[in-house]
């Protein structure tokens, strides 16, 4: 709907350069240690970092014994190091799927002096789907996740330096 605001934004300054952060995204092993709030434990089944790639995480809350279902969806754009969009409403290979919360994720990613600039907008089909995902406490989920994403960074920075 033209002029309807759906949107859920989450913004934060990470304490490493835009390389690693991108690291900590882009790379499974480092993925798993900070997508999903602690101590709730991520296993990633899917991350094909392409257009039309899937994106499937696992959640355990008994310390790994038992995973169940967390997100499925499909990534539409990738632009390494600066942004990446995915969505729940498709799958792997554009395949439509009806997930109990469709969203669509636009994360950006931009230099800040030696810091990067971190932001997750959220787009939801209608403002009940938005207002549903506020309620379940997105801000403080998402916050979450980017403070852990900040400390996963952090630790890469010798590894992925600033360019």
């Amino acid at each position: 709907m033209t002029g309807e605001n759906f949107e859920l934004t989450i913004c934060r300054t990470i304490r490493a350069p835009r390389s690693a952060v991108w690291a900590a995204w882009s790379e499974r092993e480092h993925f798993e240690k900070w997508w999903i709030p602690e101590p709730i434990k991520c296993k990633t089944i899917k991350m094909d970092l392409k257009p039309g790639g899937g994106f499937e995480t696992q959640m355990s809350e008994d310390g790994g014994l038992t995973f169940m279902p967390h997100l499925e969806g499909c990534f539409l754009e990738i632009v390494p190091k600066e942004r990446i969009v995915f969505t729940t409403a498709l799958t792997e290979s554009w395949r439509p799927f009806d997930p109990w919360l469709a969203l669509t994720a636009i994360i950006t990613m931009e230099d800040k002096g030696k810091d990067t600039k971190y932001m997750a907008r959220v787009l939801h089909k209608n403002q009940e789907e938005s207002c549903k995902h506020q309620e379940m406490g997105f801000e403080e989920g998402w916050g979450t996740t980017i403070e852990q994403l900040g400390k996963m960074a952090a630790t890469l920075v010798d590894s992925y330096p600033a360019v």
